[in-house]
């Protein structure tokens, strides 16, 4: 009986979803020239039709009608040239919680904390984020709402002699690098770890793609390192940079990387070098001030990048147009240095502030600073050293805790 009931109803919710026999005759036209006009609906709108009936909202529930929506809208899961990177997750579900990145409505929290002062760095990857602390790396599971983490560390990887500055997710391996002059290379899965002596002064900041490492050092040098198993610690090529590298980054096309360095000599601190001969290649901008390091740099595509520093700009970059001048900035409206930046690969931009824990997000679209959110008090003032995002959620480690911004549970 219990069976031939739960049929009845299940018979019952497919007759109420199902498209109405009466009606309007727009109801009758195909499913395709439906989708068609209400691709030329806003969100409001398709908002509205959805409470006409079950079927109604079931057809305005569709991926396709929102994906125009969800192009135009911040960090819903889709680049600026229209891939979607989350096709698990319905885009309209994507859509709501992007008008709380918009409207800056969101529920902050602290997720690790840490009695010493640090300098923290992070990775996602999948439901696990990595951090360092001190001289090791941890490895956390979050909770399946993501703005909490299982407290025990999945693993733990160590090796350094001194604190890990920075540190990279590639191939299955942590590649890390450490204020004792050395890379270290973890196997995630496994027990491996090797290190080996890479730069005379600490080794500030590293990037590892299709197999190649590259590493920046306070003894102005840059070095490219295989990471095939048989060839770790052979020294492909060194760069003498003429100034401590604080940032660096490999293209997606793995021809080139770049370099951001603390502009105390009378060039470009943004430099771009050939990836197999190490030969300069271009520098980025003319009208640096001296002291205008810079501390974070990302390719956003092959020929687009960002980058952030001292002299409290974010400029995007265009190599297709000119090296020369960026075709846009952002202003930090308080004058602070700027440590680190994260973007949707889309309209979304966030950074992290030198004083206060400040994160800020902006609308690429805008110059103005769309949102901040100071994470610290006065008397434990903390720079935002890392910053991270998922659709949901952005994480930003300061000097002793680590913080979560919920935009899906506000």
């Amino acid at each position: 009986m219990a069976a031939e009931a739960g049929g009845e109803e299940e018979e019952a919710a497919r007759e109420s979803a199902a498209r109405p026999a009466a009606g309007p005759a727009l109801w009758r036209l195909p499913e395709e020239l439906l989708l068609l006009i209400c691709s030329y609906l806003d969100m409001r709108a398709l908002g509205r039709l959805a409470q006409v009936c079950r079927w109604l909202r079931r057809f305005t529930s569709c991926d396709l009608l929102w994906r125009r929506i969800a192009r135009a809208s911040l960090n819903s899961g889709f680049t600026r040239l229209g891939t979607d990177l989350m096709t698990s997750v319905p885009v309209k579900e994507r859509v709501k919680v992007s008008q709380n990145w918009r409207l800056g409505r969101c529920r902050e929290a602290i997720l690790l904390k840490w009695r010493c002062s640090q300098m923290p760095w992070m990775q996602l990857e999948d439901d696990s984020l990595y951090i360092s602390q001190a001289n090791f790396i941890l490895a956390y599971q979050f909770r399946p709402d993501g703005a909490s983490l299982n407290r025990r560390p999945l693993g733990v990887f160590a090796g350094h002699d001194e604190d890990v500055c920075h540190f990279v997710l590639a191939n299955s391996h942590i590649i890390s690098a450490g204020g004792d002059g050395k890379i270290g290379v973890h196997k995630i899965h496994s027990t491996f770890t090797v290190k080996y002596s890479a730069h005379e002064q600490e080794v500030n900041c590293v990037d590892c793609k299709g197999g190649i490492i590259v590493s920046g050092s306070r003894d102005r040098t840059a070095k490219v390192w295989p990471l095939a198993s048989g060839r770790l610690g052979q020294c492909l090529h060194t760069i003498q940079t003429e100034d401590r590298v604080w940032s660096i980054a490999i293209s997606p096309l793995l021809s080139s990387f770049v370099t951001g360095t603390a502009c105390c000599g009378h060039f470009s601190p943004l430099r771009i070098w050939d990836l197999n001969s190490g030969q300069l290649m271009t520098h980025l901008g003319s009208d640096f001030p001296p002291g205008a390091g810079v501390l974070d740099v990302m390719y956003e595509s092959p020929f687009t990048l960002l980058s952030c520093g001292y002299d409290t700009y974010v400029r995007y970059w265009d190599l297709r147009t000119s090296v020369r001048k960026c075709v846009m900035e952002w202003e930090e409206p308080h004058d602070s240095t700027l440590y680190c930046l994260q973007t949707d690969g889309n309209h979304l931009l966030a950074t992290g502030s030198s004083y206060y824990g400040v994160v800020r997000l902006w609308d690429r679209r805008q110059r103005a600073c769309l949102h901040a959110f100071p994470l610290t008090s006065t008397p434990l003032s903390s720079p935002v050293y890392c910053l991270r995002l998922t659709t949901k959620h952005l994480y930003a480690a300061l000097s002793y805790n680590l913080h979560v911004l919920d935009f899906q549970n506000p």
